[in-house]
């Protein structure tokens, strides 16, 4: 069986579609391409690329509603996802990160970068896959983000979905889980454990007390020399993310 990784390319330049799809082929990439957004898809569902590469302004359906699309079925959801755009506007790499972008590459670019940001995304994702089926050898259950969770409130047990859970925070001797309907739900897991079994492209550390949900995020800014304040939606107060995760906060969204 080849090892080969195939590439769908979604962009409407012709050009630079052609010239895309000439740098990955001579870097033993099969590759896939379309020129809209409806397109896109289809393929992205049909073919099951191993990295998908698509342009935001393209016609049907934009790169937003693309990855949208691809992000709750259930063949692609995982699929590594890169924008190449040329929009650098804050509002529009935090709408790409918040419906789960894993990179951007802005035009006009470099091809080693380009190449560079493929190979770390496969290899990211590799490594993901890698983990998860370990886990599962080891019987430890990792959770998917499509998932629901078993949650107590006033005596009643109840089926929650992942996507909603907006965060969890350690509340000695429980843990805290906040949801898209406003509720809190208390749990006696740690959250070193929850940390274990949540999707990681979805759930990050923040804090020794404290793991967000990225799909949440409102805003993130600049907190003192080495940190970040992360806002999450609907919530009145900010996360302070500590020095010690700054640099993985960094790396989930680099």
């Amino acid at each position: 069986m080849s090892n080969k990784k195939k590439i769908l390319v979604i962009e409407d330049d012709t050009v630079l579609l052609q010239n895309v799809k000439e740098i990955l082929l001579e870097e033993n990439y099969f590759v896939k391409t379309a020129i809209e957004g409806n397109q896109g898809i289809y393929e992205a569902i049909n073919w099951l690329p191993d990295l998908i590469i698509c342009d935001i302004a393209i016609p049907n359906k934009d790169g937003y509603q693309v990855l949208e699309t691809i992000s709750k079925n259930e063949k692609t959801k995982r699929i590594p996802f890169i924008f190449l755009t040329a929009k650098v506007e804050k509002d529009d790499i935090r709408k790409g990160m918040i419906l789960g972008a894993d990179d951007y590459i802005f035009k006009p670019f470099d091809i080693p970068d380009l190449l560079n940001s493929i190979k770390l995304r496969l290899e990211k994702y590799s490594q993901v896959i890698t983990e998860q089926n370990d886990n599962l050898k080891n019987g430890k259950k990792v959770y998917d983000i499509d998932d629901k969770i078993l949650v107590n409130f006033a005596g009643k047990s109840q089926l929650c979905s992942l996507r909603d859970l907006k965060y969890l925070k350690a509340e000695t001797p429980y843990i805290k889980l906040k949801f898209c309907n406003g509720k809190n739900y208390l749990q006696r897991a740690s959250l070193n454990e929850w940390e274990e079994k949540l999707p990681e492209k979805y759930f990050i550390r923040i804090h020794r007390s404290a793991i967000i949900n990225t799909e949440h995020i409102s805003k993130i800014e600049k907190f003192q020399q080495s940190s970040y304040l992360i806002s999450i939606k609907d919530e009145i107060e900010p996360f302070i993310v500590s020095k010690r995760f700054s640099v993985k906060l960094k790396d989930h969204f680099s």
